[in-house]
This record gives structure tokens, sequence and C-alpha cells, in this order.
């Protein structure tokens, strides 16, 4: 048998290649066309080596069985191998497309033994043999360990060598390899040394839809970095990219738009599409009509991530994205409403567009999202924006009111199923809502005051200290509320008086900050409560004992001494959240530190001796 026949018999044998996973490339000819159309060169051809007869007879028994056998070790690997290292150019032909078949279906981890042959090929003179060659090596490439170890034995180089190549085919090919390798963290920054941005950047332009999409994919992948984004900016990719929005490719479209959403998440790169990509909002509300949930998903947040800068939290507005917002806050797709959430809360950070977004209808769904169960990350951004709202508007609060925001919120808080997450961004939000004058009675009415009290001890702390300075908050209108004091002092869980004496205790190592909250609302129950409060307050066996204590700097010495990280991990999230402890007792921002430690100590003192100056002073 000729040498000629044994190569025809392995090309029957073995499906031609395809490129990878994304849209099929054209396929090259099949082996037994191309020995057909050389047959007048046969003569030519050399015979076949005793090795090599060897090896094709092999893997043509092997291939009758392939599901059983593993080709990339053993002699299955040799007889391979045999034909890669001849001079035969159909025999390597034929090992290309063996190896790009059968890493179809097996896409194990391989050794180096098994990829040396392989990256061989790659640098074969024939642009068949290396198409199949890429093909397997991008087949391989889904698997993590063999992503590694391609780039480790120098895949990249002729990978690259392959993007540069005219050919079509071998663009696909190289360039869908580049994108599966392109996935894993360790390789990105060798793809990004290795001079591979720019041609990929030039192939996202290609008028072949199969180059553009694996060179989209490509440079989406190189996005999860901030170094690496500033990389593909310095290549040119953004401008490319922002034009691959005006595609009707769909893949593409979201693979731009991905990509954009990522370089958005910098400062640099928000302020580089800013000035030279004037069209982009406009483009990425289109999208958010699209038909394709995942475009319009990744258009919102690329919106979203845009809107941390006031720039285009007034462009967005002004270009019509509330309108679009809207009805995807009322999809019945959580993607969708999260996403369309999300944006809303960043949108809501600009005082100026506080009227428009209240305007547009949108206040009435974003309540009622309060309860949308399904979705802690529903939940979490719709009650951030309406703290933005609440906060940004010193106009009437009524249509907050009316729109049930209280029953919603006190309903969340009932519930035994919400996380400690929701629980957090909604007490957050109260912290906020008890400083307007016409919503704190609105608290009141719907009972938050008893919900608070058993989230004093809440496990997390910016929940503590939100529940503790929003009692303190509506501790200060003790004048006009002591009846709902006095029915709260003992209950729910021990009530007021409980939450005040285990925060006054000296024993208890309490982070200091409480400690101020709870003195401060010890002062406010005496300067403006009822005789009753003020009989309460003063009657316990505790509470003013300890203010005493406190009140005597030197009962603090030695807590002072075993003071921990604790209170100065907490003392930002009080800050974050108690404006009004903050104005009326500090009137000055804290800073970390021993000194700012040592502040909050003397500040502690002065206030206890700010209430025991106004027990002293009681008339019973």
């Amino acid at each position: 048998m000729s040498g000629v026949r044994l190569c025809i018999l392995m090309a029957v044998a073995i499906k031609p290649y395809r490129s990878l996973k994304a849209p099929p490339p054209s396929e090259p000819a099949r082996m037994d066309s191309v020995l057909l159309e050389d047959s007048a060169h046969r003569e030519d051809e050399p015979l076949l080596g005793d090795k090599e007869r060897q090896a094709v007879n092999m893997l043509v028994e092997l291939f009758e069985r392939r599901s059983t056998v593993s080709f990339y070790e053993g002699e299955p690997l040799k007889a391979l191998s045999t034909l890669v290292y001849s001079d035969i150019y159909h025999l390597q032909l034929s090992a290309a497309t063996a190896f790009s078949e059968i890493s179809e279906i097996d896409t194990r981890p391989v050794s180096r033994e098994a990829l040396e042959p392989i990256l061989y090929l790659l640098q074969s003179p024939h642009i068949d043999v290396q198409h199949g060659a890429s093909a397997a090596l991008g087949n391989l490439a889904v698997n993590m360990d063999n992503k590694l170890l391609i780039v480790r034995m120098g895949g990249l180089e002729p990978l690259i060598r392959q993007m540069l190549s005219p050919n079509i085919d071998a663009q696909i090919n190289s360039v869908g390899c580049i994108t599966n390798l392109a996935t894993a963290e360790e390789n990105k920054m060798r793809i990004a040394k290795s001079g591979a941005l720019l041609p990929l950047t030039r192939l996202a332009r290609s008028r072949d839809i199969r180059v553009q999409r694996n060179a989209a994919g490509a440079l989406l992948n190189m996005t999860h970095s901030a170094e690496h984004r500033q990389q593909l900016i310095s290549a040119g990719s953004v401008p490319v990219l922002v034009e691959l929005l005006g595609t009707d490719d769909q893949e593409l479209q979201y693979y731009a738009t991905t990509a954009l959403s990522n370089i958005a998440v910098d400062e640099s790169g928000r302020k580089l599409l800013w000035e030279t990509q004037p069209t982009l909002v406009d483009a990425l509300i289109r999208f958010m009509d699209a038909s394709t949930i995942k475009v319009q998903c990744q258009a919102i947040l690329t919106l979203r991530n845009l809107a941390s800068d006031d720039q285009y939290q007034i462009q967005i507005v002004e270009k019509g994205g509330l309108d679009s917002l809207l009805p995807l806050l009322q999809s019945a797709y959580d993607p969708l409403v999260i996403s369309a959430a999300a944006c809303l809360r960043n949108l809501s950070i600009h005082p100026d567009n506080e009227e428009h977004i209240l305007s547009s209808g949108i206040l009435p769904c974003l309540v009622n999202l309060i309860a949308h169960t399904g979705s802690e990350e529903v939940q979490c951004h719709v009650i951030s924006a309406l703290r933005n709202l609440v906060a940004n508007n010193d106009a009437d609060k009524t249509p907050f009111v009316e729109a049930g925001l209280f029953e919603h919120i006190r309903d969340v808080l009932l519930d035994p199923q919400t996380s400690d997450i929701v629980l957090s961004e909604m007490v957050a939000a109260l912290s906020v809502f008890v400083l307007d004058e016409s919503l704190w009675p609105c608290m009141v009415d719907c009972g938050f005051l008893e919900l608070l009290i058993p989230l004093t001890r809440a496990e997390v702390i910016e929940l503590q200290y939100n529940a503790c300075a929003i009692i303190s908050s509506l501790s200060s209108k003790a004048s006009e509320i002591s009846d709902r004091l006095e029915q709260v002092w003992d209950k729910p869980d021990g009530g007021l008086q409980s939450y005040l004496a285990s925060f006054l205790a000296i024993d208890e190592g309490m982070d200091p900050l409480l400690r101020s909250v709870a003195i401060w609302t010890v002062l406010m129950l005496l300067e403006g409560g009822s005789s009753q409060l003020v009989r309460l307050v003063t009657g316990h066996p505790s509470i003013v004992k300890n203010v005493e204590k406190i009140a005597e700097m030197g009962a603090l010495s030695e807590e002072k001494a075993r003071h921990s990280a604790y209170a100065s991990a907490g003392s930002a999230a009080g800050l974050r959240v108690s404006r009004a402890f903050e104005s009326d007792l500090y009137g000055e921002d804290i800073e970390n530190g021993d000194e700012a430690d040592e502040d909050i100590y003397n500040r502690m003192e002065n206030l206890a001796q700010d209430v025991m100056a106004l027990v002293n002073n009681l008339e019973y």
C-alpha cells in the first residue's frame, strides 16, 4: 500500500475540523479531495518509512474505537507525534486534523508532551496544517489547566502570527483560541504584553462576522481588570467597541456593551468616553428597548456605570433614559429589574434629576419593589434610590407617604426571612427619612420604634448603628411623642430601658460611639420627655448611675486602655448614617486614629456631665 493511500484512509476516518464553538468558519477542503487534486504530483511524494507506516496503521485502527482511546498519552500520542514530525506534508495535515477532531470531544487537561506536537504544527508553513493545530488549541483551551500551559509553552507568538494572516480561517481559529486563553487571569498580562491587542482591535472591524465575534470576545475578556482596561484604551479599542454598537449582530452588541460597561467602571475610562464618544448614551438608550434581554441588561448596566459621574447622570435623564427604565422596572424578568433599579439608583444621586424622576411616574413602582422578595439586589437598589430622592428633595414628601413607603419598609422589617443585607439597607434609608420633619411622624405612626429596638442588638455593626441613631433622633422629639416612648420603655425585647442599660454598662466593652449615642438619647429623653418619661429614666436602677460613672473620667481609664479596633472600624459606619447625631452632637467629622479615639471619650464625658447636671436640677 502506498503512502498516499494510507494518508487517504486517515482523512476518511477523521471529520474535517471546525474552528471553535462560536460560529463555524468555512471548512478546509477534505483531505481526500486535496489528495485527488494533487494526483498529478503523487510520483514526487516520498514513500512512508516503516515507523510512519506503522503509526498510520495504528491510528486507522484506533479511530475505529476512538471513544474508548486516549490520544493524549501512550502509544496513540506517539503514533500521532510520528505523523507530526514527518517530512510528508499530508501526514502532518492528517495529524493536525486528528488533533482538531479529538479535541472537539475530549478537552481534558493534557501534558506538555501532548501539547508539544500541536504547537509544532502551529508553526507549519502550510496554512491548512496551521488551521488544524489552532483549532485543536482553541478546543483544549476551554480547560483552565490547558489555557495556562499553552501560554507558558509559548503558544501566543504563533497564534499572533496567524492573526496577522490575510486568511480568514486562520484569523477565526487564532483569535478564537486567544479569546479562550484570555479568560485565565494569569494569561491576560502575557496577552497584553505580547502585542496581541492591536491586531485584535483591528480584527474587530473585520468584514467577516465570525472574525469580529471572536475578536470582540477577546477584547471583552481583557476588560476584567483596571490595568488591562488601560492597555485596551492605549491600543485604541474604545472607538472600535463603540462602533460595534451600530452593528445588527446581537452577539457583537452584547460583547461591545459588556466591554464598555467594564471600561466605564474606571473614572479614567468614563472620562475618555465622555470626551470622545458623544453618541454613546444615545446608542445605549436604544438598546434598552432591544429585543434581546442580555443586550438590554448590559446596556442598562453600562449606563449605570457611566452614571457614577455627574455629567452622565444629567445626560442620561436629558436624553430620555427614564422613559425606557420604567417598563423595565415592571418586567417579570429579574435580571432586567435588577439592572434597571441599579441604574436608577445612580441617576437618583444628582439633585437635578429628582424632579424628573418624581414626575416620570417611577415613584410608585420603586416603592412597590421594596417588597420584591425574589431579589435582594432589587430591594437594596430601590431603597437606596428612594433614600437619595428624599435626601435631595426639599419639597413636599407627601407622594412618598401616599405611595406606601413606610408600610412597605415595615413589612420587610417584619418578615423573618429578610436578610441582614436588606435590613441594613432599609434601616440606613430610615436614618435619612427620620431627619425630614414631614416623614418622622409617619415613622412613629407606623411603629418603627418597636421594630428598631430589637435591632440595637444586631450582629451587623452598621445595622446596629443605624437603629441606635434613629432611636436617638426620635428621642429628640420626646416633647411630641412622650406617650410612644413610654409605650416602648420596657417592650419589645426589654424595650428602650434595656437597650440603654446594656449600652451604658461599664463592664461591657461597648463601642464608645454607640455608648455616646445612648448617652445622647438619655439626654434627649430628660430634656423633652414628659414627667412620667423622666421618672422612668431617673428611676431605672442603672441608667443614671452608669452615666454618672462615665461622667467621672477616671471610670473610663481602664476601658480606654482596652479600646479595640472594633470602635475604630465601626466609627465610619456610624458616621455614614447617623447624620442627626453627628450634626447635633459632634458638629464636625470624626476621623480614625488615636486622636479621634481620645476625642470620642472626651465628648462622651462631656455628654455624661450634661446628663448629670440636668438630673441634679430636675424638680419632681
